[in-house]
């Protein structure tokens, strides 16, 4: 699924995509909003982690899969 986040003071979100089910991703921001967890941690697809300051969080927008369009298609 597709993941962005806003970042407080920078110009660009980052947009991950993630094979963590939905219901993790809003668990672990919300930890991290309620200052459980001072990190938000997520994994993308090629397993590389995400790390985001909790007090830097502006926004987080979970979307559906996204599929990948292969090949020529006429116009």
């Amino acid at each position: 699924m597709e993941v962005k986040i806003g970042v407080q003071h920078a110009p660009r979100e980052i947009t991950l995509e993630s094979g963590q089910p939905a219901e993790e991703v809003e668990r672990l921001v919300a930890e991290a909003l309620a200052g459980t967890s001072q990190l938000l941690s997520l994994v993308d697809d090629h397993g590389r982690k995400v790390l985001v300051p909790a007090d830097r969080l502006a926004y987080v927008e979970i979307g559906e899969p996204t599929a990948r369009k292969v090949g020529f298609s006429a116009l």
